[in-house]
């Protein structure tokens, strides 16, 4: 199925020409003027894989891009920020773009799909994205074609890019043909008002083609609260704060011997593992009081019940246990990581 969305579709063709070439992308690395992007090797196009009760997780990656890293603290000094995330000469932090694909013996769920192959050729030099989800999910031996639910956090173009591919006629395609697709409803009337504060994070061909021809369904705040799941042990909840409407994705099984498993996608609440201090929020986020918020009501239960938490953009550590340390403070767990269900994360298959 072709989705053609109006003139959107075409100018992004003629400002993306190249956009697929990777001689292209090489040039862009080597500049003179910027840091070198690395592109992983093939064994790191899947960050990890593991069995989680009656499901399995895999963690693959639309590669790495660079943000600023003032933004992604917000108010934060960098002498403090920098000795979690180091930053280049331009102030730039690598960041990664984990999309979870969950294999539930129904159905093949698939979290968040990077940023897609969408962007200018000037948003591509100043972030140097790599557009790597199709190549990591052919790793991992996921098919397009099996994927039938996609879920996206919210409509931020780094979530939601490859919803579709755009050609080189100027068409927009679903890359995930026969999948529905789910997104809160408030992220979708947000983007369409396209306000300076963040219109450039809402591109319309991510996810328009898929809503007009009903491939996308937009969940209202009522329906996520009266029915949240969106198939049998994947269900979503709101955590509003970096967006209104923004989602987190909870997962949960049973394992041998029918203990309950609990994971949860928690989209840019938590953007990282560098990120758990409930008060380091991003220049991003719309309203930095209720992230805060957020953060201590999702700690409330994530840490004692024990559930792991995927990140969206730790490229390091795309999962992760909670713990409070002697301060009382979140931080990925350590000592304590033996007191939990004993799974098996591998951040990379080789």
């Amino acid at each position: 199925m072709t989705l053609a969305y109006g003139s959107t579709a075409a100018s992004l063709r003629s400002e993306n020409a190249g956009v697929c070439d990777t001689s292209t992308s090489m040039r862009l690395n080597d500049s003179p003027d910027r840091v070198k992007v690395p592109v992983p090797a093939a064994g790191d196009l899947v960050r990890g894989r593991m069995g989680f009760g009656d499901f399995e997780v895999t963690v693959c990656s639309d590669g790495t891009y660079l943000l600023d890293g003032g933004a992604m603290f917000g108010v934060v000094p960098k002498t403090l920020w920098q000795k979690r995330m180091p930053a280049d000469e331009l102030n730039r932090i690598q960041l990664g773009l984990n999309t979870v694909v969950v294999r539930t013996g129904a159905h093949t769920v698939l979290i968040e799909t990077g940023v897609g192959n969408k962007q200018t050729a000037k948003m591509r030099e100043i972030q140097g994205n790599q557009e790597l989800l199709p190549a990591s999910l052919e790793a991992a031996g996921i098919r397009p074609e099996e994927v039938d639910i996609v879920v996206n956090t919210h409509l931020h173009f780094d979530h939601c890019g490859w919803n579709t591919t755009l050609r080189a006629d100027g068409s927009v395609t679903p890359t995930f043909p026969n999948a529905r697709y789910f997104a809160a409803l408030g992220e979708a009337e947000h983007g369409r008002l396209q306000l300076e504060r963040d219109a450039v994070s809402y591109l319309a061909p991510n996810y328009e083609p898929l809503i007009a021809s009903g491939q996308m369904t937009l969940l209202s705040r009522e329906r996520i609260e009266s029915g949240p799941e969106i198939c049998p042990g994947v269900s979503v909840e709101t955590f509003p704060g970096h967006t209104a409407s923004m989602l987190g994705v909870h997962l949960e099984t049973r394992a041998l011997g029918g203990a309950v498993r609990h994971a949860c996608y928690i989209g840019d609440l938590l953007p990282t593992s560098a990120h758990l201090d409930p008060t380091w929020c991003m220049g991003y986020d719309l309203d930095p009081l209720m992230v805060i918020e957020q953060r201590k009501r999702f700690y409330q239960r994530a840490i004692p019940e024990g559930w792991l938490v995927l990140f969206p953009h730790d490229h390091e550590v795309p999962a992760a246990y909670l713990e409070w340390n002697e301060r009382g403070r979140p931080v990925v767990a350590g000592a304590t990581q033996a007191t939990l269900p004993p799974y098996q994360f591998v951040k990379s298959l080789k």
